[in-house]
């Protein structure tokens, strides 16, 4: 097998001298362990989504209805998993996508996240919401590719401060959300009166911006947190932005721009007519609108619309490489993982998240495999059949 389905030999053989994976190795058994783990709190934080979590069921109910066709005597033999985003190589069709304030789950969060995603060559997308600073992740991520998710603040210069820094940090591409200039209805933190961020977790970046220091009158300290977090409150989203608006984001950013949240084509065309270099066909996991489209229902349509225009990504409900495999057949170049990695790193840390990609890159490899693709290119429309 190639050089990513060979952690299944690896396993096997540490089994020889009876050693057996310290986390289970289907990634959908992940949520049970870390719900065992972490407080009531931080997992329904990570867990939960909006309203009767309609929409999260969905996303898995859609790739229940999109069922392999797989194909025989297709040489692959040789297989290459890689693929070039935005002119740069990866090792896979896999991101590690935006999730803030890990530190709740994990106390080193995203800097374990970072090394992890450096020690396997995938891109980690750095959410704005992030319990380190965009400095200190580029820094834990070394030389790994990186990129630098936006939530768009109602203070311009605060933004503008965020795409300076993380271009000087390395991040090399933009991947903005439109989906939460305000968040969502969710019961399950509501219940627990739990968001993190008036507790200081994940604001680690407006905190130590020069721009949101200014707007508080200095450095962030005891005497003006209270202070600080009422501010990132008021200025967290901004409900008035227009697609007008996206003019501002090329001003201050000079490479390539993804817009995360796409669901309707119509949106994909504006997307593609705006100069944006790219989408994400994304409903964040069901975190936002209760009762929405299931992601992967939504991939087509958006594909149809814009997909020889543009590069269309895909995340919401990803668990297996079999949804790999469903994703890309759809017409998806790459996936964001979220919830999956969120679970590792909260039940083993950086091992626990480099165990996560390791599982998904094997189980994907054999799979595509097993269907009759030798690389993500032979992944066709063909291969996937909808119930």
């Amino acid at each position: 097998m190639g050089t990513l389905a060979d952690f299944q030999n690896e396993i096997y053989l540490n089994g020889l001298g009876d050693v057996l994976p310290d986390l289970p190795t289907g990634l959908t058994a992940l949520e049970r362990a870390a719900q065992e783990r972490l407080p009531p709190n931080a997992f329904g934080y990570v867990a939960g989504s909006a309203g009767s979590e309609s929409t999260a069921r969905a996303n898995l109910d859609a790739f229940e209805r999109w069922r392999i066709v797989p194909r025989m005597l297709r040489d692959v033999a040789v297989r290459d998993l890689s693929v070039e985003l935005f002119g740069r190589r990866s090792p896979s069709p896999v991101l590690l996508g935006p999730i803030g304030v890990l530190a709740i789950v994990h106390p080193e969060g995203e800097l374990a996240v970072a090394r992890a995603a450096a020690a396997q060559g995938v891109p980690m997308v750095l959410s704005t919401a992030a319990s380190y600073s965009i400095e200190e992740v580029a820094e834990a991520n070394g030389d790994g590719p990186r990129w630098f998710q936006l939530y768009w603040s109602k203070d311009r210069e605060v933004t503008a401060s965020f795409l300076e820094r993380a271009k000087a940090a390395g991040y090399t591409t933009l991947v903005v959300t439109l989906d939460t200039h305000t968040l969502g209805w969710r019961p399950r933190d509501l219940d627990q009166a739990y968001l993190p961020f008036l507790r200081g977790v994940g604001v680690a970046n407006y905190f130590s911006d020069p721009a949101f220091q200014k707007a508080v009158g200095g450095p962030i300290d005891d005497s003006n947190r209270n202070a600080a977090l009422l501010r990132w409150a008021a200025n967290f989203g901004d409900p008035s932005l227009t697609w007008d608006d996206l003019e501002f984001l090329r001003e201050h950013w000079d490479g390539s721009i993804v817009l995360k949240g796409i669901q309707h084509p119509d949106d994909a065309r504006r997307a593609v007519d705006a100069g944006m270099d790219g989408v994400v066909v994304s409903n964040h996991g069901g975190r936002q609108v209760d009762g929405a489209i299931g992601s992967l229902d939504a991939l087509p349509g958006v594909v149809e619309a814009v997909g020889d225009r543009t590069t269309v990504l895909f995340d919401s409900g990803i668990r297996t490489g079999s949804d790999v495999i469903k994703a890309l057949a759809l017409g998806a170049e790459a996936i964001l993982l979220a919830r999956p990695y969120a679970y590792g790193l909260a039940l083993a840390g950086e091992a626990g998240v480099r165990h996560v990609i390791r599982c998904l890159h094997a189980e994907l490899e054999i799979a595509m495999c097993l269907t009759g693709a030798a690389r993500p290119a032979d992944l066709t429309a063909d291969l996937v059949t909808r119930l």
